[in-house]
């Protein structure tokens, strides 16, 4: 497979559906699937989520569902990802449309939602794909276009889409950090919990004040944004939207942050530093780039939680996922860089 395209792989062990009911059920659901035979693939880069390629001779569809195994309150919701993407699409061309949702989890074992694939495009997980790799400046195109999709998202007219439901603002920066201060406290483990804990105390105790609610996706990064071949200067889509709600725009940046730092090391991409991102966004969005020191913190503080969880799902025998043996040795790298952002340091 050519690297100009997403990356789609067989079947991993574990992974698999009961396919003749899914299609089943499509051909019952989306009446406009062709009569071809249904073939699957998968997208094998993502931990959480279980993503699949569904081709019907020409056409083809993304399935996304929840992981196997116990899942945390509030967290791969398809409903809201459907919600989401069965409307955004109109306003932000950016959004993958979803065709339908199906809350039956006798059909697969979960909920899943059905969007359209945009075939053609190169997702940006490592290294630098075929047609940008010599291309100037590539790390800060990313960057700036990255910035830009961002800041259109939050531009958003959310209301104007159909979507004043989706979410509950006032409170929104509140609710997240108590809710991952639970989840936590659920899978607490290892040498660093106490930082853990500690962390989420001072992060409550310092939450800014937020500003206008905006639509904010919850995981943006580098490598849920596709891209035209040889085109780093402008995301043509953004996936996983299963976290998405309305609330402070700002913490979206803070994520984007947070993984920023372990893309610029881990690559050869020549992306610029934190700051650099952190103002190209400001910038486009008329605010102080030092507003997103807390939020970038925050960012760190819950993703490492997040890894925590999906460490615990593994060693209780909940997913079959060989790569999340090691996930537990990064949960203290991502407390040290929240601490290091909380004393003002975004490098």
């Amino acid at each position: 497979m050519s690297e100009e395209q997403p990356e789609i792989a067989a079947i991993r062990a574990g992974d698999e559906l009961d396919w003749p009911r899914l299609e089943a059920w499509l051909r019952a659901h989306v009446p406009e699937l062709p009569h071809n035979a249904m073939t699957v693939a998968q997208f094998p880069r993502g931990t959480a989520n279980l993503t699949y390629r569904l081709a019907f001779s020409p056409m083809q569809l993304v399935l996304r569902r929840p992981p196997f195994g116990k899942i945390a309150p509030g967290a791969h919701d398809m409903h809201r990802e459907h919600a989401i993407l069965s409307k955004l699409w109109q306003a932000w061309p950016r959004a993958p449309r979803a065709y339908v949702l199906c809350e039956d989890a006798e059909v697969i074992g979960a909920p899943f939602v059905v969007s359209e694939y945009r075939q053609g495009g190169v997702v940006i997980f490592g290294e630098a794909p075929a047609s940008m790799a010599a291309l100037p400046d590539l790390g800060m195109r990313l960057a700036t276009a990255m910035a830009d999709a961002l800041a259109d998202l939050h531009k958003v007219d959310y209301a104007a889409v159909g979507l004043s439901d989706l979410g509950k603002p006032d409170g929104f920066v509140e609710r997240q950090v108590a809710g991952w201060r639970d989840r936590w406290s659920r899978v607490a483990s290892g040498d660093c919990g106490h930082r853990y804990e500690a962390m989420g105390e001072r992060l409550a105790d310092q939450m800014p004040q937020s500003g206008p609610p905006a639509l904010v996706h919850n995981d943006y990064k580098l490598d849920n944004c596709q891209f035209l071949p040889g085109d780093p200067d402008r995301v043509v889509s953004v996936f996983d939207w299963d976290m998405a709600t309305l609330g402070d725009p700002l913490v979206d940046v803070g994520i984007c942050l947070s993984y920023w730092r372990f893309m610029r090391r881990s690559t050869s991409l020549g992306l610029p530093e934190n700051r650099v991102f952190a103002q190209l966004y400001a910038t486009r969005m008329q605010i102080d780039p030092d507003a997103l020191l807390w939020y970038e913190a925050f960012a760190n503080w819950r993703t490492g939680v997040a890894v925590q969880q999906l460490f615990d799902r593994f060693s209780k025998g909940n997913s079959a996922d060989q790569r999340l043996a090691n996930l537990g040795r990064s949960v203290e790298e991502f407390i040290e860089r929240a601490e290091e952002v909380m004393a003002g340091n975004m490098a």
